[in-house]
């Protein structure tokens, strides 16, 4: 699953009204179009929640790289925080927030490692000073100086100054398979909507409800 599964261009997949949708994944698409239209930078960027082996809740910033029927992906080290947290606990919780838009979606599930031809797949798509960071980058580990790190990528970018760059051994990709997709809009005085899709597996068919703002 690559940057070429997220579809910037409009489709009719679903009514505009999204409270006449039936399946997520859909709606989901229709949203994230519209969203690559409106907002002023990067309208695939969502918030990844994990739990540490405490049970304390983390969360940061990373960028949705592909969804279809099977979930959503993202990419990154395998040996960074949330690396290591999705090893010992592998569920997330995800948040879209398009503030032009006025809209959120939220998403909890289950989460699985992409496969290997998926990782090198999207991994080929990136620029080059990318792929050569990804090789320098110990994420997460401390960082002694700015400069050590800069030392790293020209090492890396004179080894593989010919030819194509491959993936790093520690540097994959997950998929969000959801059991929970909420869709929020804004309305006046606060008079929210809220549609809820759920489902106990991924083998099952989704229930929709509306919620109370």
């Amino acid at each position: 699953m690559t940057d070429t599964t997220i579809n910037k261009t409009p489709n009719s997949l679903t009514s505009g009204d999204f409270t006449a949708a039936e399946e997520p994944f859909a709606l989901f698409s229709e949203w994230l179009n519209e969203a690559f239209k409106s907002e002023p930078a990067d309208g695939n960027a969502m918030t990844l929640a994990t739990v540490d082996q405490d049970g304390l809740p983390d969360a940061r910033m990373v960028l949705l790289k592909g969804v279809d029927h099977g979930g959503f992906v993202f990419y990154s080290h395998v040996d960074s925080a949330k690396g290591r947290e999705l090893k010992a606990n592998p569920k997330a919780a995800l948040v879209f927030h398009w503030k032009s838009l006025r809209r959120q979606v939220r998403i909890r599930g289950n989460v699985e490692a992409v496969t290997p031809a998926e990782a090198d797949a999207y991994f080929a798509t990136r620029p080059k000073q990318a792929q050569l960071g990804a090789w320098a980058s110990k994420q997460s580990q401390p960082l002694e100086s700015r400069f050590a790190f800069e030392q790293q990528i020209a090492k890396y970018a004179a080894k593989h100054l010919i030819g194509d760059v491959p993936r790093p051994p520690g540097w994959s990709g997950w998929r969000v398979v959801p059991l929970a997709i909420e869709f929020w809009h804004d309305r006046p005085y606060r008079l929210h909507d809220r549609i809820v899709f759920t489902r106990a597996t991924s083998k099952d068919a989704w229930t929709k409800t509306r919620l109370y703002p």
